[in-house]
């Protein structure tokens, strides 16, 4: 009896380690196509990756499962024509992959290191993004090492002028800036989660789109509105932040009214992948089966 039931548990253990991995972490062989229509990606490098982070970089973004590529690097002297009064010695470390999508797919955003970008959210960078004049992309953030994540913006922009060959409003790009910087202020000094402060900023642009306040003071009124609706408490000096950000933000020529449906949070971790196979029903109804049989198996051992 004893070695049937060594035999037995072997041959569990054995089916565990094979059966699991193979079903769910299998990929689709089947190779990308290129967008002839739209082009391939960009994917855009910050200047200061060393040649091992850079590698690093590559393998999050996957960048050998695209069949060809677009590859450029953002630098110092970017961040100063992008953005005002900014440090061309900065360092730069986070980029992303950066695909066109057809007109109205909208923005779709993923941090796929989300552990080394510290500060920025998805809904942030799509929010900053849609403030600058992007829309319609697909982006993929990462770095190698714990950064904050804004410089990535600044490479999504001059990748975003590369692909299109249109030219962004620098003020605008200013403003997007300036509102990454806020909302990053503002979530880590009130203590708010990422889904409140991407629901005040999106908030508030709808509600500029809707009133077009013509004075500061009814930009301010739009503010305070908002942070009652949402329960959110400020320090006076990042209420004044939030006004003078969204007062710039006001006399920009933007369609916010679209905001809420270009936002979206995608994540491409292997976690992810991993949960969305266990709540494949397919999947169980065949380990089900597989194990039903198993055990019919086995028991047959005893007999």
């Amino acid at each position: 009896m004893k070695p049937k039931f060594s035999v037995m548990m072997s041959a569990i253990v054995l089916t565990l380690s094979v059966i699991i991995p193979t079903s769910a972490f299998a990929t689709n062989s089947q190779p990308k196509a290129i967008n002839e229509k739209l082009g391939v990606p960009i994917v855009v490098y910050g200047a200061n990756l060393s040649d091992s982070e850079r590698t690093t970089v590559k393998e999050a973004l996957r960048v050998n499962e695209e069949p060809e590529v677009d590859e450029i690097t953002v630098s110092g002297e970017d961040l100063v024509k992008y953005i005002s009064n900014s440090n061309s010695s900065a360092r730069m470390y986070s980029s992303a992959k950066i695909s066109r999508q057809e007109e109205g797919k909208g923005l779709v955003i993923s941090i796929v290191t989300p552990e080394n970008i510290t500060e920025v959210t998805s809904e942030m960078y799509a929010n900053a993004m849609l403030t600058a004049g992007i829309e319609d992309a697909s982006v993929e953030v990462a770095a190698p090492k714990p950064v904050t994540g804004h410089s990535a913006l600044v490479g999504i922009y001059k990748a975003y002028e590369v692909k299109t060959g249109e030219t962004l409003d620098t003020e605008r790009t200013d403003v997007a800036n300036d509102e990454l910087s806020v909302a990053t202020q503002i979530a880590e000094n009130a203590n708010i989660s990422d889904e409140q402060i991407a629901a005040l900023l999106t908030g508030i642009k709808q509600d500029i789109a809707e009133l077009n306040p013509a004075t500061r003071e009814e930009v301010a009124q739009i503010v305070e509105d908002q942070l009652s609706k949402l329960q959110i408490e400020l320090g006076e000096q990042d209420r004044q932040l939030l006004i003078d950000l969204m007062d710039r933000i006001s006399k920009l020529d933007i369609d916010f009214t679209k905001l809420s449906d270009q936002l979206s949070d995608l994540t491409t971790t292997i976690e992810e992948k991993f949960n969305n196979v266990i709540h494949d029903e397919g999947f169980w109804n065949g380990v089900k089966n597989f194990f039903n049989n198993l055990i019919n198996t086995i028991s047959t051992w005893f007999k």
